[in-house]
């Protein structure tokens, strides 16, 4: 007779379901496991031994195959222990044998029989519910697997679950954890000065652009990154489920609790390739998806290992990292918003101290990092000037990031509305639009046309970039609340795209448009 109980192995953030088939057998004793287990799996054998042990039961003197079907698919974690030790109880009589009929379970053993917490709970939930099985799991995971609306039984123990099969104590189902709505997420209004940079950050959030900001140490760059999230809005239902998924396996969930401000990273720039994209021996998510929804902030941009940053370029255009193994491919969502800051020069580019002692090829050189395909996915590079002791001495600004968020939103109503409902994996914001799209969006008239053509002979714009430059303009009409698309919007757009003159590089916040003209 052969004991079954259904778990999961995951594949970036899609639970698969796993098989667990228990025998027994005569022969020498023995406990195998098959079915491609890594070191973790193997190791179940020693943790449900001194589970059962500290229960009162012991394994039969006799073969104890455990299977793990499909046996092509890697098995990797220790969630696979609960499963492994309930098929074994039924096997032995312990447990009724259809105990285990319309269940799933992940859980690790400790050697005490205690369950302890284990990673990738809510995905494990939402397919255990597609399946429509009842899912058993440790107590700490239980108000994270509830919110995929299933049938969650949340045990401290395998004793427990044991008195639940046996009908002397039944486990009630688990109740999902708190919804964070906000936090405490820095104000603009926090900023003084630097009104060109704002004007970026906010058109930047409203379109989802990319953006770049270019200034000397001290002048706020960090202050204006930390603060898109008070731009942004909450996250969808839709949106807040995919960025959970991705948290849990990454076993960021803390006590089941989820929150609708979305995802701010901020790697620091000695991060390998694996870091941000993803990776490792166990494949895991990287910065790229913990930032799926949200903002990835790179400061010090040219710091970072220029291979680690060119692979950010694949996650920008396609919204997803796919990490590539020998037998198979791991693919993790990661539509992220870059934000990046990096100083004028290795020398800081200030005044003072912090001022350039190698004139323009210090400048070159040290943007020079930055490959050109991966700059060309920047939509807005803006100034950030050093922040001067009058600036300081000002009064805190009247508008703050609830003024500026309410514009954002009015705009992101616009894009949704025009763009329709993400069906294909994008989202509804000029940023993901294709060109086809933005460019039936845009309509220029003659003078703005003339304008984005002459400039992008001057600027020897890629088609990429011409297109950026069109989703920009949008972006400053739908925040001006226009249907259409003017000359000065697309002066605007123009005025933030990244050039190079001479041996300086910088950015723009009105030259480039003027040239232009």
């Amino acid at each position: 007779m052969v004991s079954r109980v259904t778990t999961f192995a995951f594949e970036g953030v899609e639970a698969r379901p796993v098989d667990v088939q228990v025998q027994l057998s005569s022969g020498m004793p023995a406990f195998v496991i098959v079915g491609l287990p890594d070191k973790a799996v193997g190791e179940s054998r020693e943790r449900v031994r001194a589970a059962f042990a500290s229960i009162g039961l012991s394994l039969p003197p006799k073969r104890v195959v455990v299977n793990l079907a499909p046996a092509d698919l890697p098995k990797e974690g220790s969630h696979y222990d609960l499963a492994i030790a309930l098929a074994i109880l039924c096997a032995i009589g312990a447990a009724p044998s259809d105990a285990l009929d319309g269940v799933a379970a992940i859980g690790e053993l400790s050697l005490d029989g205690g369950l302890t917490e284990t990673i990738g709970a809510l995905p494990a939930a939402m397919a255990a519910e597609a399946m429509d099985l009842a899912l058993l799991c440790p107590t700490a995971c239980g108000p994270e697997a509830a919110w995929s609306g299933g049938r969650v039984h949340a045990a401290p123990s395998l004793i427990a679950l044991v008195n639940h099969f046996n009908g002397t104590r039944v486990l009630p189902l688990a109740s999902p954890g708190d919804l964070l709505e906000g936090g405490a997420i820095p104000d603009l209004r926090d900023v003084k000065g630097q009104d060109g940079a704002k004007r970026a950050l906010e058109i930047a959030a409203a379109g989802g652009h990319n953006l770049l900001m270019i200034g000397p140490p001290g002048s706020g760059k960090s202050m204006l990154a930390q603060r898109l999230p008070g731009l942004l809005p909450p996250l969808s239902a839709r949106e807040l489920l995919e960025v959970s998924q991705i948290h849990s396996i990454a076993g960021m969930l803390e006590r089941g609790r989820l929150s609708r401000v979305r995802p701010f990273r901020a790697p620091h720039h000695s991060a390998s390739m694996a870091a941000l994209v993803g990776g490792g021996v166990r494949a895991r998510p990287g910065e790229v998806s913990l930032a799926h929804h949200g903002v990835l902030f790179l400061d010090e941009l040219p710091e970072f290992h220029s291979q680690a940053l060119d692979s950010l370029r694949q996650p920008l255009e396609s919204g997803e990292a796919v990490i590539s193994r020998a037998n198979r491919h791991v693919r993790y969502p990661s539509r992220f918003q870059l934000i990046a800051a990096a100083n004028p020069c290795k020398c800081g580019g200030g005044a003072g101290a912090l001022a350039c002692r190698k004139g323009p090829a210090c400048r070159a050189a040290y943007f020079g990092r930055l490959s050109g395909p991966f700059l060309d996915r920047i939509d807005l590079f803006v100034d950030v000037p050093q922040v001067t002791a009058a600036d300081l001495a000002l009064p805190a600004p009247q508008e703050g990031s609830q003024t500026a968020a309410a514009r954002v939103l009015a705009a992101r109503s616009m894009q949704a509305e025009r763009l329709g409902d993400d069906l294909v994996g994008r989202r509804p914001l000029n940023a993901d639009a294709a060109g086809s799209e933005i460019e039936s969006a845009c309509a220029l008239g003659g003078d703005a046309k003339d304008l984005l053509v002459k400039a992008a002979e001057a600027m020897s714009l890629s088609a990429r970039g011409y297109h950026r430059v069109l989703k920009v303009a949008r972006t400053i009409a739908d925040l001006d609340g226009l249907a259409s698309v003017r000359r000065a919007h697309v002066a605007e757009a123009l005025s933030y795209r990244f050039r190079q003159e001479g041996d300086a590089v910088s950015g723009g916040t009105g030259s480039a448009s003027a040239r232009a003209r």
